[in-house]
């Protein structure tokens, strides 16, 4: 790399702290690691659980983000499927794809490797990052393709997809009920409908994101402020939904999946959750259901890609709101109050 050895960055200091500041440019220190010069990157709701202090893992001095696309810059001797000049998506999983998890396409769980971007390791608001094991943590850009609907392959729409919809073994027919209506939940609502359930019934606060919901193809929309939403499933099935997908990670949410999924139905909690919840297991254990978590493997993303590339899939629909690299902060203010902001996905662009 040429040039300033210093780069800007968003760094985490601390519970409720964080600064748009000038860091070093990192640097190759494995053979199998490239350094990414970062074009568009975006803030994920993880993000906001580390600045609350939910994920201790996370120390101050850390450069948050573990998404975004960009042009490789450097590459180590031991990478061989990328070049310099390459355009590649992120993912926000490194896999190093010889342990046995990897072996398992259980990638989020490598032993040296996994969700570690923005958590573990420096991550991506930043000019530049590093990206170890790159051969397998990378995926070429095809020409052509929206660069903005690719970021979204960098977690969300394979967040939605393996731990809400694979999990929730959503099948034709089924009656599916997302809770949170945030970016993974629209991420869950549009890769459901790749399994043909029969209802898609969406549940949040916000009555702007539950209207863009309704757009996305969800069939029926609750407004958990002003309904009873319990009562109002029960009401509307025979005993139940067949999937109930947790898209916030608050005990409440949580709560009103384990008590609207019907006997043999299966809940997907794709949430991150920062405290215990309440599980209801002396009233469930008798309903022969099925309670599933997990963190993104992103084993989807290529398939994933060939939908984005197919137009049969179209997650660039999330972006509301876009920002410069120098007005990253305001990008953290209007993520950071998403329900006044009308707020989705932002994205962040280095030009």
């Amino acid at each position: 790399m040429t040039g300033s050895s210093t780069m800007m960055a968003m760094v985490y200091n601390g519970p409720g702290e964080k600064s748009w500041t000038s860091v070093p440019k990192p640097m190759i220190s494995k053979a199998t690691d490239a350094i990414v010069k970062i074009t568009k990157t975006t803030i994920c709701g993880t993000d906001l659980h580390i600045l609350k202090g939910d994920v201790p893992a996370v120390t101050p001095g850390r450069i948050l983000g573990h998404e975004g696309v960009g042009i490789v810059e450097e590459v180590g001797d031991g990478v061989s499927n990328f070049k310099k000049g390459d355009k590649v998506i992120i993912s926000c999983v490194t896999s190093c794809g010889k342990c046995e998890y990897c072996k398992q396409q259980m990638y989020s769980h490598c032993e040296d490797g996994g969700w570690i971007l923005g958590h573990l390791v420096d991550g991506t608001q930043a000019e530049y990052v590093r990206i170890p094991h790159a051969d397998n943590s990378l995926y070429h850009i095809p020409d052509g393709t929206d660069e903005e609907a690719l970021v979204m392959l960098s977690d969300i729409l394979p967040t939605g997809l393996e731990i809400g919809v694979l999990n929730g073994e959503v099948s034709p027919g089924d009656t599916v009920a997302i809770v949170g209506a945030g970016p993974i939940g629209m991420a869950a609502l549009l890769t459901a409908q790749f399994y043909s359930p029969s209802r898609i019934i969406m549940v949040d606060l916000d009555q702007s994101r539950l209207d863009t919901a309704m757009k996305f193809g969800a069939t029926e929309t609750i407004n958990s402020d002003t309904a009873n939403v319990v009562d109002t499933i029960m009401a509307s099935t025979k005993d139940g939904v067949d999937v109930a997908i947790e898209a916030v990670g608050v005990p409440a949410t949580f709560d009103i999946c384990q008590n609207i999924v019907r006997p043999g139905g299966r809940i997907a909690n794709v949430g991150v959750h920062g405290k215990s919840v309440d599980f209801q297991l002396q009233k469930l254990w008798i309903q022969n259901i099925t309670l599933r978590t997990g963190l993104v493997n992103t084993n989807t993303t290529p398939m994933l890609l060939k939908t984005v590339e197919s137009k049969k899939v179209q997650p660039e629909q999330l972006v509301t709101h876009r920002f410069s690299f120098d007005q990253f902060m305001q990008a953290y203010e209007v993520f950071g109050n998403a329900a006044r902001e009308k707020a989705m996905k932002v994205i962040i662009n280095n030009d």
